[in-house]
């Protein structure tokens, strides 16, 4: 039904009534043509192509009924598929006035069309005076309880094309105000219509079979023959029911969310709760959106494994704690001279090509780059997350960032790595908005020393022996440099120093 209504809208948007009249005119007409025929074998009269004029007779004015006291908000629709200029928001709330026209119309009219329906074939059969009532009441009955099984899907699926096309992917539907009646009392009525109108339709053809009372399995037959004829397509109609499309989109969405596309909206079509939902999830999944943007921005501008921990458990997981790690400052040999000598474009792309391979080394290593320095930086393996074997991760880091150093620049840069271990104090310090994850501690200065003393030993990394001391494995040719002195330090430090490549 619901490709029937789109494919109507595709090929007669700005003519939507008159393909909404044929529609009320033909779909329900079966119904009410077996109610007309039923009268007609009540008075064991054979004038069934008669019957069927009547009811043509009472379709038309079914279909007038329902369509055309609400065509005011549906010539807004019209005139947007036409093209004119009309507010989106606007059109689309026209078919949410239009439909709940449609349904408080449709009450009235169903009823109407079937107690004419029920007159005229008994007219046409024979039939006078209290019978004509009795058929009257009957008509009215099977109209209402038909008009109740489908009250709320039915113009939902008039109106979901036009309302589909209108919201597209933008908002607009987003605010607009909700029915009180939810979808489930919706449901509800609809359940209650159509067991009414199966009892009626059962009782009706019970009554046709005159030895129903000597064969009572006749009973059983009929039952079938209703479920079969009745029942079974209701049951699949109300499984493919354009009404429950926002539920099918809504499964759709999950999917599409947990894949990670967050970019598609859900149309936001209904005015029930099951529009109040997709608005929901429209505003979940744009959240959504916005986190996993602020996740790439911090995997850009913040180390990914912090960003990580910030996101999943809020900024005061930095308070403060003491942290034994192995800290590794880098720095560039004689780059003021060459920053003064070239541009700032070309100044800044021989320190990205730099850091490209650095910030990668680190990373995979378990480390931290905890900030840049100008022409150098500063990184931590062992915070902000634990780290086992940290001064382990921070040589094999220092050796594959040399490695790779003097492969890429081949001796047009060099570098100075200093590494050290032991206790710092890690957390997050700022003020005003601002905040920065630093370490704290003598443990920072003494890498930062031990850098500034390969430019004296002419090595390109050095490690202190608390460094040496937390190896699990020492690496092949570690040279011991002697103890030295360090800016700070009361006693000498003794170095050790890695081979060059």
């Amino acid at each position: 039904m619901d490709r029937l209504f789109q494919w109507l809208w595709d090929r007669h948007g700005p003519n939507y009534a008159w393909a909404l009249f044929v529609t009320c005119y033909l779909v329900p007409f079966p119904i009410y043509l077996f109610l007309a025929f039923a009268v007609v074998a009540f008075e064991h009269s054979g004038r069934y192509l008669a019957a069927a004029g009547g009811t043509s007779v009472a379709m038309a004015i079914l279909a007038f009924g329902i369509v055309l006291p609400g065509i005011g908000p549906l010539r807004t629709v019209e005139r947007w598929a036409a093209g004119e200029r009309v507010d989106p928001a606007t059109a689309l709330e026209a078919t949410y006035v239009y439909s709940r026209g449609a349904i408080a119309r449709g009450v009235a009219a169903c009823a109407i069309c079937g107690a004419v329906s029920a007159i005229l074939a008994g007219l046409i059969a024979g039939a006078e005076g209290l019978r004509l009532l009795q058929y009257a009441i009957l008509g009215a009955a099977v109209g209402a309880g038909t008009h109740m099984g489908g009250m709320h899907s039915v113009p939902e699926t008039h109106m979901r094309p036009p309302r589909t096309a209108i919201a597209d992917q933008t908002g607009i539907g987003d605010s607009l105000p909700r029915t009180h009646p939810t979808f489930t009392s919706w449901l509800n009525v609809g359940v209650l219509g159509v067991v009414f109108a199966f009892s009626i339709a059962g009782g009706t053809l019970t009554g046709l079979f005159e030895q129903v009372s000597r064969t009572p399995v006749l009973l059983v037959v009929i039952g079938v023959a209703l479920t079969i004829l009745y029942g079974v397509p209701i049951t699949v109609g109300s499984t493919f029911a354009p009404s429950l499309q926002p539920i099918r989109d809504l499964a759709a969405a999950t999917k599409r969310v947990a894949a990670g596309n967050y970019t598609e909206r859900l149309p936001v079509v209904q005015d029930d709760d099951l529009g109040a939902l997709a608005a929901s999830f429209n505003r979940m999944q744009a959240g959504l959106a916005e986190r996993q943007r602020l996740q790439a921005a911090f995997g850009t501008y913040v180390d990914p494994a912090l960003a990580a921990r910030l996101l999943e458990q809020g900024d005061d997981v930095f308070t403060g704690e003491r942290r034994q790690v192995t800290v590794m400052f880098i720095d560039i040999r004689d780059f003021t001279p060459f920053a003064e000598a070239h541009s700032a474009e070309d100044t800044v792309a021989r320190l990205n090509a730099l850091f490209e391979i650095v910030v990668p080394a680190v990373v995979d290593a378990g480390g931290h780059v905890n900030k840049f320095l100008g022409d150098g930086a500063l990184a931590v393996f062992g915070a902000p997350n634990d780290l086992t074997g940290h001064a382990d991760a921070a040589v094999r880091a220092a050796l594959l960032i040399q490695s790779l150093v003097a492969e890429r620049f081949a001796g047009a840069l060099r570098i100075g790595i200093g590494i050290n271990t032991g206790v710092v104090i890690a957390g997050t310090i700022g003020g005003g908005g601002k905040l920065e994850f630093t370490l704290i501690g003598d443990t920072v200065n003494v890498a930062a020393r031990v850098e500034q003393l390969t430019k004296t030993t002419g090595d390109g990394i050095l490690l202190t022996a608390q460094s040496v001391d937390a190896l699990v494995a020492r690496p092949a040719g570690l040279i011991d440099r002697g103890s030295h002195a360090l800016k700070g330090k009361a006693a000498a430090v003794p170095i050790f120093a890695l081979p060059n490549d």
